[in-house]
């Protein structure tokens, strides 16, 4: 008896299907899980050591987590926890189903979707063995015919624990990769992982900057082994891409993907930089290549992206929106939301879905900096000034928010020290850096009183592929900049040049509704 009724949704636990009056609603993977657990315990108050023990063993994951699981499961079921319909808060308990689940009596029902349900696992079955084959046969290839050994359970757990997305998992997945590289120095894919949890760990979590030289080292050292390693590869340029070092970057995204076509992850990262040097379409048609989006973690705010740079604005918010519901442990669909939200001029809904991801548990500088904008845009300095220093603790390796954080200030560091930093932002720009430095040194300019050199470095950022005018126009950080008409012509260039590349995506035909 797998068949379950609660209120008015039916929940087929077999084929992981919810459904209301014959209607799909969107529950799968963690979320079905919690469902199926919450049902089999009947009206039993669940607490919450007991669902982490039964629905997320064995990781390890604290009552937030568990927090924001039951608030995704309540968006996907249409339920409203101040008035429950389907699942309750129980104050300092756990969680309770608000009716009594029934049983459906299977041999009642009707024989062919019972056959049908079969046959997709027969045929789920098949297509699994053929990926664990596909799997198998391309590790066995990559490793120039060497007799296949068994995996290492440190780095089967080094790997689960990678993949969650969070910071206590990343640094369990740090010490297992280290542990297993103690008992085989030559692991190569241990010592890819380790790159990559170096990178991310400086990268998404604000790790310190120096953790991104370990991950570039650990890379190239598997490079100087094996040339033809392609996720070596994707490592190094994910080091690279973490300090802003886009061409170098990309260099290594690209080689990866000459050596292995199908890798998606190598995809779906140089998507990402050809958005950042303004390649909009290029960036659009690699996104929507990418064959398996369980590869690429941020795929569907990545398209968001693009969509909303290249001015399909209604078909960008969707995603956004979705992401921001979907995924409350990932740092940037927290960030992208509130953001677009702001770009649009829309204000106060941009701080009341930042007030929520601020409860997250996934604070960042970027979170920081966005709250001290719109707290300036409301006249609130002193708020601005608050948010900007958390940013500069969250990331002090990081140029920006002290850029920030200096433009708020009540007194202005030197205008000498301003004109260097901001000059040495120029010379990494014209060394193939993140376009966003231009902005950078052209706030920088503007805060010790250059405004037409400010406005040559935002023409310089134009012009190494920067292109969200809505950001421009919108950011109080460029309040003093937009006084010139120069800035009018500065931000004309980024509108011709986005008209040029959706004219492309139009040519190439690429599928703007497409895509997660």
């Amino acid at each position: 008896m797998t068949r379950f009724r609660l209120d008015d949704l039916a929940i087929d636990v077999p084929r992981q299907r919810v459904e209301r009056d014959g209607l799909p609603l969107d529950v799968s993977g963690l979320s079905f899980r919690l469902l199926e657990y919450l049902l089999e315990q009947g009206q039993r108050v669940v607490g919450f050591d007991e669902l982490i023990e039964r629905v997320w063993a064995p990781a390890v994951v604290n009552e937030e987590t568990v927090t924001q699981r039951v608030r995704l499961l309540r968006q996907a079921l249409g339920d409203d926890g101040r008035n429950p319909r389907y699942l309750r808060s129980v104050r300092g308990r756990g969680y309770q189903l608000c009716a009594m689940p029934s049983r459906v009596d299977e041999s009642r029902a009707d024989a062919k979707p019972r056959r049908f349900a079969l046959r997709g696992v027969v045929l789920a079955c098949i297509a699994l063995g053929l990926l664990a084959a596909a799997i198998v046969g391309s590790k066995q290839r990559s490793t120039d015919a060497r007799p296949a050994s068994p995996p290492s359970a440190l780095l089967q757990r080094a790997a689960y624990y990678a993949g969650i997305g969070q910071r206590d998992d990343n640094e369990r997945a740090i010490a297992l990769y280290r542990q297993r590289l103690q008992e085989a120095p030559d692991d190569r894919e241990a010592m890819i992982g380790l790159s990559r949890a170096f990178s991310a760990d400086a990268c998404l979590y604000n790790g310190d900057a120096a953790q991104l030289d370990r991950a570039q080292a650990m890379a190239e050292r598997v490079i100087a082994a094996d040339s033809r390693n392609a996720a070596a590869h994707v490592a190094l340029g994910y080091s690279y891409d973490c300090r802003g070092r886009i061409d170098d970057a990309l260099r290594g995204y690209e080689r990866a993907l000459s050596l292995e076509p199908s890798n998606d992850a190598a995809r779906a990262s140089a998507a990402y930089l050809y958005e950042r040097r303004g390649r909009l379409a290029d960036a659009l048609a690699a996104n929507l290549a990418v064959r398996d989006p369980s590869r690429a973690r941020f795929l569907p705010i990545q398209i968001a992206g693009n969509l909303d740079l290249l001015g399909y604005t209604a078909a960008a918010e969707s995603r956004y929106r979705r992401s921001f519901q979907l995924y409350p442990d990932n740092v940037f669909s927290n960030l992208a939301w509130p953001a677009f939200l702001m770009r649009h001029g829309r204000n106060a809904e941009a701080q009341a879905a930042l007030d929520e991801a601020m409860t997250r548990g996934t604070d960042h500088a970027g979170l920081q900096l966005l709250a001290a904008e719109l707290a300036w845009l409301r006249g609130d300095r002193d708020a601005a000034r608050a948010a900007a220093a958390r940013a500069v603790a969250l990331r002090p390796q990081g140029s920006f928010p002290r850029t920030v954080e200096s433009m708020l200030a009540p007194v202005r560091p030197p205008a000498a020290a301003l004109h260097a930093r901001a000059e040495s932002l120029r010379a990494g720009l014209r060394e193939g850096s993140d376009p966003v430095d231009g902005l950078d040194a052209a706030l920088l300019l503007e805060t010790a009183g250059d405004r037409d050199a400010g406005l040559a470095a935002l023409s310089q950022a134009i012009a190494a592929g920067y292109r969200d005018a809505a950001y421009l126009r919108a950011s109080p950080l460029f309040a003093g900049l937009r006084r010139s008409p120069r800035f009018g012509e500065a931000v004309a260039a980024v509108d011709a040049a986005v008209a040029r590349e959706r004219e492309a995506v139009r040519t190439r035909k690429l599928d703007v509704t497409a895509g997660p």
